[in-house]
């Protein structure tokens, strides 16, 4: 947003700039505003360093600022969109990891990328990615190589947004238009210091210096307004950018340092705690000698007092004197085993918080126990399968075994069947001996003979007839003990497969239990990184705090306001909340009162500051009718 006399100076009366912001904010994409500003912005610098060149002979070098500011605009074009990746120790925004995607798609790109690799002195990706962009445009080769690029638009997704510049149409207008450079020879003195320690911002003076003088028809007071525009955008975003790049930059430092800090404070601690373990080892080993001194001190200093009782009972005084010297050492000597014992309590109570910390690694491994039980449930369960298949295959063999009952039986009966054809046969034998006996001795009762062999042929067809039907039966029992005896064998290959089935949830069982060591030991390190990243932030936002306290005083004491301090204020001047962690403290610019964020959330410029800062809604809206009064 601008003042009303910014407006009148650059010829846009106040309703079309009313007109203009309600435009602006009727725009849903600010990403495509942003794609049409740095269009214009390209095109401008592309003509303006054709035209530039064409006059000046066509032989351009590094100090050229027409071809300066073409490479920031490029370099701004190509940045837009760009993902941001996360590491340890911040944010990156990076343009060598696209442009090195050229050398893969064009072979003629590679000897670009080798010699960009071989400079020396070049120690950023971004100076990298400047290197690359002239020495490409020394081989009249820039177009080509970018319209490989974008009609890669599946590589270029892994680096920028989904509406990036490169990836909409935008980025091939400008490629287009790159074409028209191939008329001009530049001669580039490539640097790696120099690249690397630019500062990208666009100077738009060049731009406008031929335009302001020359025309002044209303058509060309809109583009100059537009211009302007753009130029206080690009501005304001160069601002922001470069706060941000200190704010990283800042970041990045404190980290260092607190990392530094902790590594040096844990050293520190470890040496401590290893001195106070020897100086506990050696306070023990002197306690021990001293009192073994004492001791032997008591039974020589005893033995000398009852010798010198008996035999020198005149000089008792001097043997006073001596115990007396003898008491007050082993006072000493008690004094400074006191003194001993109480580092010896110290150093248990260090042991009892050990042993506490100790305890709860504890806790955390019976929680692993119970995650183990539940798997040992789930094992049970696979026995008890594998049990009813076992019964399972105990019942089929329990068929088995009647079912060659059965044909045991059967086979008994054939047997018997046989036997019977024996005795049958026997008869026949003893019937025709009969016969041939009754032939030879009398011819009368030849047709009773007769009669008795047709009721014997008769006989005998009706036991083929009952053999030949034993025969089927006992046909059809092997083929039903060969059906058996086949289920029997797909029984056992069920139970070779569940035994299969068992030997690899045990090997699942050992993986199980590795990957579960691994998952508890990369837990441990991610807990401990965790805390420290936590420990990092705190300090982080509490100095980002203290630096918002002090840019914020500092510009109420520019301004000229009374400005509220914090601890003077426990509620919103408006909403009468309580501020808490949630609901913070925030300054309005105009007034110097504390408000809420939702009493506060209203951004206008100030005489004091040129961009827009935060004001309180009675503020904003008292501004507002000020701006409605004064039109000019």
């Amino acid at each position: 947003m601008y003042s009303p006399q910014s407006l009148h100076r650059w010829g846009i009366t106040h309703s079309e700039s009313m007109e203009r912001l309600a435009y602006s904010h009727a725009l849903r994409d600010p990403m495509a505003m942003e794609r049409a500003n740095l269009l214009n912005m390209a095109k401008l610098s592309i003509k303006g360093l054709i035209e530039s060149a064409l006059s000046f002979g066509r032989t351009l070098d590094s100090d050229y600022p027409p071809l300066q500011q073409f490479f920031v605009v490029m370099e701004h074009c190509l940045k837009h969109g760009l993902k941001v990746k996360k590491s340890f120790l911040g944010f990156n925004k990076s343009l060598w990891g696209p442009l090195e995607l050229v050398e893969k798609l064009c072979p003629e790109a590679v000897e670009i990328s080798a010699s960009v690799r071989d400079l020396p002195g070049l120690k950023t990706p971004l100076g990298r990615a400047r290197a690359w962009l002239r020495l490409a445009l020394m081989q009249k080769r820039l177009a080509d190589y970018l319209r490989l690029l974008i009609t890669r638009k599946d590589l270029l997704s892994d680096f920028y947004e989904h509406s990036a510049l490169m990836l909409e149409e935008e980025g091939a207008v400008i490629v287009g238009l790159l074409v028209g450079l191939n008329v001009i020879d530049a001669n580039l003195c490539v640097k790696g210091e120099d690249l690397d320690s630019q500062v990208g911002v666009i100077d738009f003076s060049m731009y406008l210096k031929n335009d302001i003088d020359d025309y002044r028809s209303e058509e060309r007071n809109s583009q100059i307004s537009s211009i302007l525009d753009q130029k206080n955008y690009v501005e304001e975003l160069n601002r922001q950018l470069n706060s941000t790049v200190g704010g990283l930059q800042g970041r990045v430092d404190s980290l260092e340092k607190s990392n530094s800090k902790l590594v040096e404070e844990l050293a520190i601690a470890k040496n401590n705690i290893i001195k106070l373990q020897e100086e506990n080892q050696q306070l023990r080993s002197e306690n021990s000698l001293i009192l073994q001194k004492t001791q032997e001190h008591l039974e020589v200093t005893q033995g000398d007092a009852s010798v010198e009782r008996d035999t020198y009972k005149q000089s008792r005084q001097g043997l006073d004197e001596m115990y007396n010297d003898a008491q007050r050492q082993l006072k000493e000597e008690c004094q400074h085993r006191q003194d001993v014992e109480n580092e010896l309590v110290v150093q248990m109570s260090m042991k009892q918080e050990m042993e506490l910390a100790m305890k709860l690694l504890e806790k955390d491994i019976h929680e692993k126990q119970d995650t183990l039980i539940g798997l040992r449930h789930q094992l049970d369960e696979v026995k008890v399968i594998n049990v009813e298949m076992y019964q399972k295959m105990q019942s089929s063999d329990e068929e088995m075994k009647k079912k060659n009952d059965v044909i045991t039986r059967l086979e008994e009966k054939t047997n018997q069947i046989t036997a019977t054809m024996k005795q049958l046969e026997q008869r026949l034998q003893e019937a025709e001996r009969h016969r041939t006996s009754a032939e030879e001795g009398t011819r009368r009762f030849k047709l009773d003979f007769a009669n008795k062999a047709d009721s014997l042929q008769r006989q005998i067809e009706h036991r083929e007839r009952q053999l030949q039907q034993l025969e089927t039966d006992l046909k059809i029992e092997r083929e039903w003990r060969q059906t058996l005896l086949n289920d029997l064998e797909r029984e056992r290959d069920t139970v070779a497969q569940l035994s299969t089935e068992a030997l690899q949830i045990n090997g699942l069982k050992k993986e199980f239990h590795r990957l579960h060591d691994e998952n508890v030991q990369l837990k441990t390190i991610c807990e401990d990184q965790e805390q420290a990243l936590e420990e990092l932030g705190s300090k982080l936002s509490e100095s980002k705090m203290k630096i918002e306290d002090i840019k914020e005083a500092n510009k109420a004491l520019q301004g000229g306001q009374v400005w509220l301090k914090d601890k003077d204020a426990s509620h919103c001047k408006l909403c009468e909340k309580e501020f808490s962690i949630s609901r913070r403290k925030h300054h309005c610019r105009n007034c110097g009162e504390i408000f809420c964020n939702s009493c506060s959330d209203n951004e206008l410029p100030l005489p004091a500051s040129p961009k827009p800062v935060r004001v309180c809604d009675t503020c904003h809206a008292l501004l507002l009718q000020r701006c409605s009064s004064n039109p000019t």
